[in-house]
């Protein structure tokens, strides 16, 4: 299920946006067919235009998304649960949430979330590790001075320091009961697949689209 709304603010028209030659959404559909994992590919929409070019691309648009599910506070544990509803699916049933702003995304990515789901995981996402201790993070004010905020860890090496992860934002597996029960993605059970820094852009602003286009053509390369 890729959600894809029509209203973005930051970065108008995003999910259709051009990237390299094809639709932003058209490649996350594109890593979803290659994976041969899925029996349906669905479009979660509120727009027309989206909602054409992802037949387009492959992707089956079976409903429109309601309004109070397409606005700037729409979270996607709801935005999926609809769609659960709305195809009727059997709660065993495993669903995949990817994005439709995810170019980097790799069909072996997805394999082993359905591996980890399959293994007992509650969510199966996609993470990846900060590129800089955060037990190191500053706290900067108005004036522009700075001061640790855990002044304990200035002395420990960055080695001895516990590595930190975030989610990047391209894909979570879960069975159609736990979206449907609203469980929140970050409880117990949630596991995570590890991805390299340099396949993890979280596209939501101009130079966010910047960075993910240069990063994509030297990969490509």
């Amino acid at each position: 299920m890729i959600p894809a709304r029509g209203g973005s603010k930051r970065i108008p028209r995003k999910n259709i946006r051009e990237f390299h030659g094809r639709p932003m959404i058209g490649w996350s559909i594109a890593a979803a067919r290659e994976s041969g994992l899925f029996d349906r590919i669905v479009v979660s929409t509120d727009d027309a235009e989206i909602a054409q070019i992802a037949r387009s691309e492959g992707a089956e648009v079976p409903f429109t998304r309601p309004e109070d599910l397409a606005n700037d506070h729409a979270a996607t544990v709801p935005v999926v649960a609809h769609a659960v509803s709305e195809l009727d699916l059997a709660q065993d049933v495993p669903v995949c949430c990817l994005y439709a702003t995810a170019p980097f995304v790799q069909a072996s990515d997805l394999a082993e979330g359905l591996r980890l789901l399959r293994a007992g995981a509650s969510y199966a996402m996609a993470v990846t590790e900060f590129a800089y201790p955060i037990q190191r993070a500053l706290r900067r004010d108005a004036d522009g001075a700075v001061v640790m905020m855990d002044e304990a860890q200035m002395q420990v090496r960055s080695q001895d320091l516990e590595p930190a992860w975030h989610d990047a934002g391209q894909f979570y597996w879960a069975l159609a009961a736990t979206w449907d029960a609203a469980t929140p993605v970050f409880g117990v059970g949630a596991h995570g697949v590890a991805l390299p820094s340099y396949r993890v852009v979280d596209i939501d602003t101009p130079d966010d689209w910047v960075r993910a286009e240069a990063l994509f053509q030297v990969l490509r390369k």
